[in-house]
């Protein structure tokens, strides 16, 4: 019998729990722990941050899902990683920590055969002074909470506007070194669209800020793009929208402090310069956990397994820009030094980013972090399922099941404002994820006939549509496993 335990009930660990139960007899167990005891599907936190979703609509419980599907749930918080297990406990273990009221602040060794940590990342707010959802008039839209609080922080701006007052609008990235521009842009759109709705667009300044160096790079290191019977690149798709929208832009920005409706920040040219809002919504930096782990002999090894967020099959050998390859991507996301643990979605360690770094003349580091949510995350995390359960039912390592960011694609629907007749989104096809300049050396190291945009009514009713099936593939509902990741 078989025992995995996965870390984190995300998209990454939730996916991977769900086939690894539905293609494991019962006498092998999966248990799932994570602090949370609920699950949400993320994409459409933009919607609850607008006002047109609430919360319960993108949520549901897990204890009694896990339970009814035989899935073993623990709330707790992972703390630290006994790969070897100890002096007394011989089999590899994790402590972790109960969050519970009955059961908060106890630990408690967890065994396992197999361990996923799918943690994801820390939402690294104190990496940026005064970046604290819900103060400092900065807001986040990371979590259905948070959500829940910029659209109260911006709903009470809206009433002031409808009242005559002036507003000034702030929607991007809080760090240097920030990920996830694609959730920002998400956001900013919706927002300038509620303006509208609401009768206050003329009465508010809205603007984008970025480490982006062009717009519409998204950590990608942007995209040629066919559009239509065109084609154009990603920085020119996303200038037409915000020209379209009257939405300003600042570029290669590191928000490094918040105050008080004030974000200063470094430019790439190594100025630092500051920008008044009354209501923004920045993305922070996504850390590591800062896991500890140890042999045996209770020594630190945790240089073995993380690298800031874990080590994986990927190549760290550090080399100039120039020198990065699609090759160096991981495929199985198996640490290698414990075979037996893994790390999908955005628990693991990119070798480097994707974009190309960009440092001003104070030593500043200003360019986006790869990113590895959504439809990355769910397809790394069904590789590592099925690698496991090849190993366990043919008694054997097998790791016939790969998938390289290198060599996979991603489709993403970002909405542009809700409604059934009035709503917009832009659907953005990209393959593959990182750009492989060898194979495609004229269009950007891409296939052009996989790596498309449009944005309209359709993308919204797309994105709609995929709010429904993922949350009932989440509920593991009669067939779910029928709907891709």
């Amino acid at each position: 019998m078989a025992k995995i335990v996965i870390l984190g009930a995300g998209i990454s660990g939730h996916v991977a729990a769900a086939h690894l139960r539905r293609k494991l007899n019962k006498d092998h167990e999966v248990i799932v722990v994570s602090p949370n005891s609920n699950y949400q599907w993320i994409p459409s936190n933009i919607w609850v941050g607008i006002g047109r979703m609430k919360s319960k609509e993108i949520l549901f419980p897990l204890a009694p899902l896990y339970k009814k599907k035989n899935i073993g749930f623990i709330q707790a918080k992972a703390v630290t990683f006994h790969p070897e297990g100890d002096a007394i406990e011989t089999k590899p273990y994790i402590f972790v920590e109960y969050v519970t009221a009955d059961k908060k602040g106890q630990q408690e060794k967890v065994t396992y055969d197999y361990l996923i940590n799918a943690t994801g990342p820390k939402l690294n707010f104190e990496g940026t002074e005064g970046l604290i959802p819900g103060e400092n008039k900065a807001y986040s839209v990371c979590t259905y909470t948070h959500a829940d609080h910029a659209w109260e922080g911006l709903n009470a701006l809206i009433q002031e506007m409808k009242q005559g007052k002036k507003a000034k609008i702030l929607i991007g990235t809080g760090h240097a070194k920030s990920t996830c521009q694609g959730a920002a842009f998400e956001y900013i759109l919706n927002v300038e669209q509620e303006l509208v709705k609401h009768g206050v667009r003329d009465m508010a300044e809205v603007t984008w800020i970025s480490n982006e160096y062009k717009l519409g790079d998204f950590g990608m290191d942007g995209m040629l793009l066919s559009y239509g019977s065109m084609t154009m690149k990603s920085h020119e798709m996303i200038e037409m929208i915000f020209e379209d929208r009257d939405i300003k832009w600042i570029l290669g920005a590191g928000v490094n402090k918040i105050e008080d409706g004030i974000a200063h920040y470094e430019n790439l040219d190594g100025e630092t310069k500051s920008e008044t809002y009354d209501f923004a919504m920045l993305i922070p930096a996504f850390s590591g956990h800062g896991f500890k782990a140890f042999d045996k002999n209770d020594m630190d090894i945790t240089h073995k397994l993380f690298k800031g967020f874990m080590i994986v099959d990927a190549d760290y050998t550090p080399k100039p820009y120039e020198e990065w390859s699609v090759k160096d991507w991981p495929e199985t996301y198996q640490n290698p030094s414990y075979q037996n643990i893994f790390a999908p979605g955005i628990a693991f360690a990119p070798p480097h980013s994707i974009s190309k770094p960009r440092t001003n003349k104070n030593g500043t580091e200003i360019f986006p972090a790869p990113p590895r949510t959504g439809m990355p995350s769910g397809i790394t995390a069904k590789i590592v399922a099925d690698n496991i359960i090849d190993s366990i039912k043919n008694g054997k390592e097998s790791r016939e099941h790969k998938g390289s960011l290198g060599n996979m694609g991603a489709a993403c629907i970002a909405s542009a404002g809700f409604g059934m007749t009035s709503g917009s989104g832009v659907s953005i096809t990209t393959f593959p994820i990182v750009p492989d300049y060898e194979k495609y050396p004229k269009t950007q190291g891409r296939q052009l006939s996989k790596t498309f945009g449009e944005i309209g009514l359709a993308g919204h009713w797309l994105k709609l549509t995929l709010h429904y099936a993922f949350i009932y593939k989440a509920k593991m509902k009669p067939f779910w496993w029928l709907i891709p990741e």
